[in-house]
């Protein structure tokens, strides 16, 4: 078997109705929500950073940013570590997620290729779509949707 074809493990996790997910080698941790520390004229998305042993990480309300409704905190609500290269420095980001599900192993063959239509998400966020039992996961393309370009970005709903 070719190393391409070889199974993906991914962590999926949901916004509102919606299943997502993330190649889990991309993830450092997961959280509860700590203290945010706003931060004035940035995009609605970035709602602040948090202090992750001594470093600042920026958090992302994935919610906004997909042109959702913002998110409502609950006891499942949580923060998805990543570490992304900025400018040739790493830097932690948190991704605020309604709940975490589980890490699911998930062929190349059984991903399709993203709708140009009928998606909650901007499909340039993602990479493909795999289907879950009668569901589907909508896979994120990292790259895409956590670039300093795109973080810094205000939302489109301006």
């Amino acid at each position: 078997m070719a190393a391409s074809a070889e199974k993906k493990q991914y962590l999926t996790f949901a916004l509102g109705e919606e299943l997502f997910a993330l190649e889990s080698s991309l993830v450092l941790e997961v959280l509860e929500v700590p203290a945010i520390t706003r931060i004035p004229r940035v995009p609605d998305h970035l709602l602040g950073v948090i202090n992750l042993r001594g470093n600042a990480a920026s958090i992302v309300d994935l919610r906004r940013k997909f042109g959702m409704s913002p998110t409502q905190c609950t006891r499942d609500t949580c923060v998805i570590v990543v570490e992304r290269d900025f400018e040739g420095e790493r830097q932690p980001v948190g991704l605020l997620a309604d709940s975490v599900r589980e890490v699911l192993e998930i062929s190349p063959d059984s991903v399709l290729d993203p709708p140009d239509m009928g998606l909650s998400v901007d499909a340039r966020y993602l990479c493909g779509v795999a289907r879950q039992g009668d569901d589907f996961v909508l896979l994120l393309d990292a790259d895409r949707l956590l670039c300093l370009a795109e973080l810094a970005a205000r939302d489109n709903a301006q």
